[in-house]
């Protein structure tokens, strides 16, 4: 029940970013119906799925999984995975591996305890260059999980790489970088959300000795993480999912897409698919940091002496 033990000697940097990436495509096979279903609420409004007379309205978390299921089939759940895969090899690898060497960095020598200022710089840090990365993964992704929401269930791209190769050649090379500068705020908020609340939480459980260094306190501390990056990210997740989504010239930047937003649905509209969101990332963060945890200890396990 408790997992692998926390080994004598701390993994590698390359153990880390190896794993994080790896435990990243764990969460996102277990989760990525959840991450859907959050698209769809979050576009809806914006573009309508038509049935035969009225439009399909998607609502609440299992009702849009279970229209989805209906309306395009079992497969439409997990549209856009392969992309997704892709995005957490390189995305997950950079923002989470990467994470305790930059803190490491911005740790002043002599330190005893890392403070809350160097975790915070750690986090915007790597999100951003994850992100800068990985961002035509996300925009991909994006544009799959949103398909079936398209007029008269057209296709956009037939697969993975036709979607690369298509949005270079109509929108340019800048097209698969769309949303970036929102996805960077994003993520800047997420992986300080997530991280530094789960370094802190974990943390905290350890030395008032209210948990061992296991599976029940990564699980605690990785549940905190994910509602509370849910609540500081979801504003800026929603406007990103819209300007990735929309066709070109629909919105000028992403400022005007945020604009059109409350302007059409109110401050309420920027917690569209929260529900969802936070089932979503409050799930995905517990697989993940649960499997990035064993799989560090793995790692070392396996490393010859």
């Amino acid at each position: 029940m408790v997992g692998l033990k926390p080994p004598e000697v701390p993994p590698t940097a390359a153990m880390k970013f190896i794993s994080a990436g790896m435990a990243g495509c764990i969460a996102d096979l277990c989760t990525f119906p959840l991450d859907t279903a959050k698209v769809r609420l979050q576009i809806q409004g914006e573009v309508r799925v038509p049935r035969a007379v009225s439009s399909v309205e998607y609502r609440g978390v299992l009702g849009t999984l279970s229209t989805m299921v209906r309306t395009e089939g079992p497969r439409s759940l997990y549209s856009g995975l392969a992309a997704g895969l892709q995005r957490q090899m390189s995305f997950a690898s950079i923002r989470i591996g990467l994470y305790d060497s930059v803190k490491q960095l911005y740790t002043p020598k002599g330190a005893e305890n890392t403070g809350l200022a160097a975790r915070l710089l750690a986090g915007c840090t790597t999100g951003a260059v994850a992100v800068a990365c990985a961002q035509p993964t996300d925009v991909v992704k994006v544009r799959f999980q949103a398909s079936g929401a398209l007029l008269d269930g057209a296709r956009r791209y037939s697969g993975t790489v036709d979607a690369y190769r298509t949005i270079a050649r109509e929108e340019g090379v800048r097209g698969l970088w769309r949303g970036t500068l929102p996805n960077i705020a994003r993520n800047a908020i997420i992986n300080c959300g997530e991280l530094v609340t789960y370094d802190l939480l974990k943390d905290a459980l350890l030395q008032t000795r209210l948990m061992a260094d296991n599976v029940p306190c990564h699980f605690v501390a990785a549940f905190g993480a994910g509602f509370c990056a849910t609540v500081v990210a979801s504003p800026v997740d929603v406007v990103k999912t819209r300007y990735m989504n929309a066709s070109p010239g629909q919105y000028r930047n992403a400022l005007s897409c945020l604009l059109a937003l409350l302007m059409q649905d109110g401050l309420a509209g920027l917690y569209k698919g929260f529900i969802p969101s936070f089932l979503r990332l409050g799930s995905w963060n517990v697989v993940m940091f649960v499997s990035y945890e064993q799989l560090q200890r793995a790692a070392v396990l396996a490393r010859p002496a």
